[in-house]
């Protein structure tokens, strides 16, 4: 115990010192006037960057109706790619290791098998290669490998490692697996890759990236792939964000009106709780109206963006963001589910998908179970996450490089 009763009265009152002079209604407040007085559409410089579909509106409905909802889709294939997380080896080497799964509901276990599996690795020795070449195959065809080099860069390896492992596995397995979809595709995470398009303005270093290094042009290429294969095809996909932190809304705001988020979401959030004598009201999820967003890393794939220099199939509008956020008050957590403006213009898809997450989202309390399942079959677990570090250390001849948090936090003994 690092804090007794009396240091954290003495923290609280240090914090009851800070001086703000608007409360959490008054955000709510705050929130309410820029619903209905900013977002019919929003513009930046001239260009609307954030435009209703339809009327802006906010809707609700109670959780257990919901969730004895009639299933709109027939099947539905969830994606997710997860990672060892990067590591660092003494001999000068960052390694990250992702592998990516899709799941089907009703269940395929021979689609379950099949992985894609992509280790990325840094060095500045120019003499280290990657070996191997291409894509292998092992586990009787089901799993398939490869071993990529990541660019250079001096600040970023970790950075890089991550996200280029983490996407190269997920676009790559959904495109060899596209045709097993045949009614609802959802990834685990943004329909593009916003880790690396939010390189675009973290450096100079890594926006030189976007633009002139292959390999990431290759992972925004597959990204766009699978959007025009699917609209191709006419089978519908979404991203499901369990996680955002965007602030290309709330920037925006801040040149216009007050903006005290801290985020996109907490924006949504504050203007989807229901309150009533002082608490928060639980009984129904709530949700947004259908937006098109052309802001921050939405930007590149919209009518105003430039598509990353990429050859388009399709008209540039078709590939724009577009999306609703649900909120469930029981978790107290937003939800932003994105669907390519092709299928999104269908009034009777929007609905259909519309019905289908809330009705997920009541039953599980998260998720839909697609991307709960592919999250399980991706998730590389802590256990296996050891155990696969101290094969790479005899891999390399090498150790992984430690500091004084690792032991402190318990990652070795």
């Amino acid at each position: 115990m690092t804090l007794d009763p009396v240091h954290l009265d003495g923290i609280a009152a240090l914090a009851r010192r800070i001086s703000h002079d608007v409360d959490a209604s008054d955000h709510r407040d705050m929130a309410g006037e820029v619903w209905t007085g900013f977002l019919d559409p929003l513009y930046h410089d001239g260009e609307a960057v954030l435009e209703p579909l339809d009327d802006v509106s906010r809707r609700r409905a109670p959780t257990a109706a919901l969730a004895l909802q009639d299933h709109e889709f027939e099947t539905v294939h969830g994606l997710d790619s997860g990672t060892m997380n990067p590591r660092t080896f003494k001999n000068g080497l960052v390694l990250d290791i992702a592998q990516a799964a899709m799941s089907a509901t009703p269940s395929d276990l021979d689609l379950h098998r099949s992985r894609t599996v992509v280790a990325s690795v840094h060095s500045n020795d120019a003499s280290v290669k990657p070996g191997g070449g291409g894509w292998q195959r092992f586990d009787e065809g089901y799993v398939r490998q490869r071993i990529i080099k990541a660019p250079p860069v001096n600040r970023y390896e970790k950075v890089v490692v991550h996200a280029l492992s983490l996407s190269l596995a997920e676009s790559v397995h959904a495109l060899e697996h596209a045709d097993a979809v045949r009614d609802l595709l959802v990834l685990d995470g943004p329909l593009y890759p916003k880790g690396i398009l939010n390189w675009a303005s973290q450096s100079t270093e890594l926006a030189d990236l976007l633009t002139e290094h292959d390999l990431v042009r290759t992972v925004l290429e597959n990204y766009v792939s699978l959007v025009e294969q699917f609209v191709e095809r006419d089978v519908p996909l979404v991203g499901f964000v369990k996680n955002t932190s965007s602030r290309g809304l709330v920037n925006v705001l801040r040149g216009k009106t007050l903006a005290p988020w801290a985020h996109d979401m907490a924006f949504f959030t504050s203007v989807l709780e229901r309150r009533a004598d002082g608490r928060r009201l639980t009984d129904e999820l709530t949700w947004t109206n259908w937006f098109v967003s052309r802001l921050g890393t939405d930007r590149p794939f919209s009518r105003i963006g430039d598509g990353m220099g990429l050859e388009l199939a399709l008209d540039p509008a078709d590939y724009e963001v577009c999306f609703f956020v649900v909120y469930d008050p029981r978790t107290d957590l937003g939800y932003k589910v994105e669907m390519p403006a092709a299928f999104a213009r269908d009034a009777d898809l929007r609905a259909r998908v519309e019905r289908y997450v809330l009705g997920e989202v009541a039953a599980a309390r998260g998720p839909p179970l697609p991307v709960g399942k592919a999250d399980d079959l991706a998730h590389i677990g802590r256990a296996e996450n050891e155990s696969l570090v101290q094969r790479l250390e005899a891999e390399f001849e090498t150790d992984r490089d430690r500091n004084y948090d690792d032991l402190r936090w318990g990652e070795f003994e």
